[in-house]
């Protein structure tokens, strides 16, 4: 009697699944402690944002209580995250915006 072999099906990850994994963005959260000046130095530090980029987004922190300050894949973001957490920064991640 012949072996037979179970037939093995590759289930392939749809397009828009592999996409997702790009989407998640990192945002810092307004707070009482840190000062504005402060905030600017550390997005141009961690980022590399010019001064005016740097500027634009901690307004953003200070008047709308956040701001997504970096884009891309989840690892890249959760170390983004810990790095705000490092500088004394309020910061979560999220998938998309």
């Amino acid at each position: 009697m012949p072996l037979a072999f179970p037939s093995i099906r590759v289930r392939q990850q749809p397009q828009h699944d592999l996409e997702r994994d790009h989407e998640w963005v990192t945002i810092v959260w307004d707070d009482p402690v840190n000062l504005m000046s402060y905030v600017t130095m550390v997005f141009m530090r961690h980022f590399g944002y010019s001064r005016d980029k740097a500027d634009q987004l901690m307004l953003a922190v200070h008047h709308e209580g956040r701001a997504v300050v970096s884009r891309g894949t989840r690892e890249k973001m959760e170390a983004d995250v810990v790095a705000m957490h490092r500088y004394g920064l309020r910061a979560t991640m999220s998938n998309g915006e």
